[in-house]
């Protein structure tokens, strides 16, 4: 029976959220926590020894975060799902999760039940979300934006994306958006991940064309 157990690997950077997590799945029937990690390096790397059946991955972690961390996951062990198990649902966290390739997206509020159901989900090759998360997802591809005033172009981005988009069109590196919004490089190119899947392009020159075509990038 032991074979057909799910293996898990548990990966947070809060030893007490980890810890309380790990003991809770390992009450449950058919679940074995084969491993530990306290950041995206070490997930990926456990991963790839491991080869356990779903990753319960954190999102803001210190180093490579989550998000990287699944990316890398599914590049190099594709028959591993990861389930985000995350405090943040903000649009762009959740579309760029998506885009890296996560199976699953719950918040850390959820139920024990919630979260059994899902990593059983995950497995079994389904995609599953958070009644909050599966909502909003749901709602914006049901009812993508009609029409836009050209001054206020791509509805669909959050505000901080459009000013993203906006400096990127302006020719802007990743670097320096993030050094003139004060952010991370990586929490920039998290958010152009996120652009790029909203506006359905494949990379940084799509993006730009698009912009410029709606005025973008164009103001002094």
């Amino acid at each position: 029976m032991a074979d057909l157990s799910i293996r898990i690997l548990v990966a947070d950077d809060h030893p007490v959220v980890r810890g309380g997590l790990v003991a809770m799945l390992r009450t449950i029937p058919g679940f074995d926590v084969v491993g530990e990690a306290s950041d995206g390096d070490e997930a990926v790397r456990v991963a790839q020894e491991l080869r356990p059946d779903v990753v319960l991955m954190d999102v803001r972690m210190p180093g490579m975060d989550g998000i990287d961390a699944t990316r890398r996951i599914r590049e190099r062990a594709d028959d591993c799902r990861v389930l985000i198990l995350t405090m943040y649902d903000d649009d762009s966290t959740v579309f760029t999760a998506m885009q890296a390739g996560a199976q699953g997206y719950l918040l850390k509020e959820s139920e024990q039940e919630d979260i059994v159901r899902a990593v059983r989900a995950v497995v079994a090759g389904e995609a599953i979300f958070g009644p909050g998360v599966a909502t909003r997802i749901l709602g914006y591809f049901a009812n993508p934006p009609r029409s836009a005033p050209a001054e206020y172009p791509f509805p669909e981005l959050t505000d901080r994306e459009r000013l993203i988009l906006d400096l990127l069109a302006r020719g802007r590196r990743t670097t320096e958006i993030a050094s003139e919004l004060f952010l991370s490089p990586k929490t920039v190119s998290n958010h152009l991940t996120a652009i790029f899947t909203k506006l359905q392009v494949a990379d940084r020159g799509a993006a730009i064309v698009r912009a410029r075509e709606r005025g973008l990038g164009t103001s002094p």
